[in-house]
């Protein structure tokens, strides 16, 4: 059975961000809050491509208020980051409306998405506020540089390379792109950030730099758990038709539902490419 979702929107500044919030009928309170990020690369994607990903993680136990940040071009790098910023402190003050009294607040997203939410892990440490309790990212984009293995064994399309040119607008410069905020997996200071669940899957684009950041956090202490879904298609996409989870959200549900309630925390053993 499909899982209904709410339209709603968060007042920052005098900018209303619309949001779509899902959570599961009979939900625990507190329940783990979740910003998430939808997919795209930057430039596009919506609050519908990544609804599969949502009602996971809401059928896991969680809160879930999916942001419609602004995209690239027209909003170059920092600004889809700052909204998102202002919108996680302003969840992070409302929790209690939100999921319940103490609920802990977490941040997701898919792709570009999840380089957001590693960003915002980022500026929450470096500003020591709000606390954040995880991050889940799942193939995240981290690196502008696009050399890694899965990405040249990725088919890009008849013109051009869609990766490349979301980076191009998201960046605005090549200078941004030696920014720890825009481009994380280049960053040297990883330590003390939220713990991590890091998901792709076999066939990902984004596969290799998945699994080095794994492998970075690690090496800085932080406590993180991967996983590789094996090839799935429509990985990490979504089918508005579907009224159940497909196979691979499936064998997420029990991952995020465990991530979520701080129960497989714990400095994983390095992942090999």
């Amino acid at each position: 059975m499909t899982l209904p979702w709410t339209e709603d929107k968060l007042e920052l500044d005098g900018t209303a961000l619309p949001v779509r919030v899902y959570r599961a009928s009979g939900a625990a309170r507190p329940a783990p809050l979740v910003l998430h990020l939808h997919g795209g690369t930057f430039t596009c994607g919506d609050l519908d491509c990544s609804a599969m990903i949502c009602r996971t993680m809401a059928q896991a136990g969680a809160v879930v208020v999916s942001a419609d940040y602004p995209l690239a071009p027209e909003h170059p790098f920092p600004a889809a980051l700052n909204v998102s910023f202002a919108a996680l402190g302003l969840l992070h003050r409302q929790r209690a409306r939100w999921a319940g009294r103490g609920a802990r607040l977490f941040v997701a997203g898919e792709e570009a998405g999840a380089n957001i939410a590693t960003a915002l892990t980022l500026m929450a440490r470096d500003q020591h506020h709000p606390p954040v309790a995880g991050q889940i990212l799942i193939s995240p984009m981290l690196d502008p540089c696009l050399a890694s293995g899965s990405i040249h064994a990725a088919e890009a399309g008849a013109v051009g390379c869609k990766w490349a040119d979301g980076w191009h607008s998201y960046l605005g410069s090549a200078d941004k792109g030696a920014h720890p905020y825009a481009a994380p997996l280049g960053s040297r200071r990883l330590g003390g950030v939220a713990p991590a669940l890091i998901i792709t899957s076999d066939d990902c684009p984004m596969r290799d730099e998945s699994l080095d950041y794994v492998r970075r956090l690690q090496c800085c202490g932080v406590p993180v758990e991967s996983h590789v879904v094996a090839d799935a298609s429509d990985w990490p996409g979504d089918d508005p038709d579907s009224a159940g989870l497909p196979p691979w959200a499936q064998d997420l549900q029990p991952l995020f539902a465990s991530f979520l309630a701080g129960r497989s925390v714990a400095l994983a053993e390095p992942v090999q490419a």
